[in-house]
């Protein structure tokens, strides 16, 4: 294939590729990517960090030299980061590629960040920081269950689509409605996120549960024998706290906790692998919920090329 947008299109055309962790998103986007000119986007919640490489499965570096990344290694692992920040920064990035007629792929897990590209981000309060203080002390003191039915309390709605688990957005849900008086699933049903900026096409990647979590265990060996262990030690001698939240990712907390002592390296393995399952499982019920999305499997290669292909013809070719 080769570059067929236009520059007078009205709107950028996004190809969106998505879908769980390890099916596969970058190698396919890497190699639409190369077939059209294109360049790609990241929407990778933990890629935008500089020296977190391994555990967050960057692109090789020859593969990014090939192909242009965007929103890769912009941050520092102690700088704040959020999907306000990723709209501006993958908003300029789209602009100036459509400007120069170059085929635009945003590939990526985080299904928020992806989500509010397309359509914006709900108005809502600032963040008040004197409240998250407060609800941080609370989960301190009693312990995230306690934070979580809390909000259980004050708004069930928001708490049946939030993680017990998941303290950021638990707290999140809880400032907004001490703020506003209203859910915060209530701000983004109004909202509906449809500000309308761009054409897209939503291609899902995914694969039988079986296969995808052995593709997550070879992943998580390959991580260990590609020195996850050292990129961590490496973090901590940089001076970044295994506070970070960044550092508390999957895969970072993992080793952090190996190296404190608290776990073997085997067990430390075992729970990575684990844990990475669980978060694919909560992509796929992210994504699943999404309509817009066709879904292919990693061998569906030629049927989705067709696809971007008839996507990105100019209109009335």
């Amino acid at each position: 294939m080769e570059s067929i947008v236009e520059p007078k299109e009205k709107k950028p055309r996004l190809v969106v590729i998505q879908g769980p962790t390890a099916a596969g998103k970058s190698s396919l986007a890497i190699t639409l990517a190369r077939k059209t000119g294109g360049q790609i986007i990241s929407a990778d919640s933990m890629q935008v960090y500089r020296y977190l490489d391994i555990g967050t499965a960057k692109p090789a570096r020859a593969e990014r030299e090939e192909v242009i990344h965007h929103l890769i290694d912009i941050v520092n692992p102690d700088d704040p980061f959020h999907a306000g920040q990723y709209v501006t920064a993958a908003g300029e990035a789209i602009s100036r590629l459509h400007e120069g007629n170059t085929p635009i792929f945003v590939v990526g897990g985080t299904g928020l960040y992806i989500k509010a590209l397309l359509g914006g981000l709900f108005p809502s309060p600032e963040a008040d920081e004197n409240l998250r203080g407060r609800y941080r002390r609370e989960a301190e003191l009693f312990g995230s269950p306690y934070l979580y039915q809390r909000l259980k309390e004050k708004d069930p709605l928001a708490a049946a689509s939030i993680s017990e688990r998941d303290q950021v957005r638990v707290i999140r849900a809880l400032e907004v409605f001490e703020s506003t008086g209203r859910s915060i699933r209530e701000c983004q049903e109004r909202h509906r996120f449809d500000s309308n900026r761009y054409d897209y096409l939503k291609l899902g990647i995914t694969l039988d549960r079986e296969s995808l979590y052995r593709l997550i265990d070879r992943r998580v060996d390959n991580m260990i024998a590609s020195g996850l262990v050292e990129e961590v030690e490496n973090l901590l001698a940089r001076g970044y706290s295994p506070a970070l939240r960044s550092m508390q990712s999957l895969g970072y907390r993992h080793m952090l906790n190996y190296l404190g002592g608290s776990w073997s390296l085997e067990e430390a393995i075992e729970l990575m692998k684990r844990d990475t399952r669980h978060y694919a499982k909560r992509q796929l019920t992210w994504f699943r919920r999404d309509q817009e999305i066709r879904w292919f499997t990693p061998d569906e290669a030629e049927r989705i090329a067709s696809e971007v292909r008839i996507f990105l013809q100019p209109a009335g070719v």
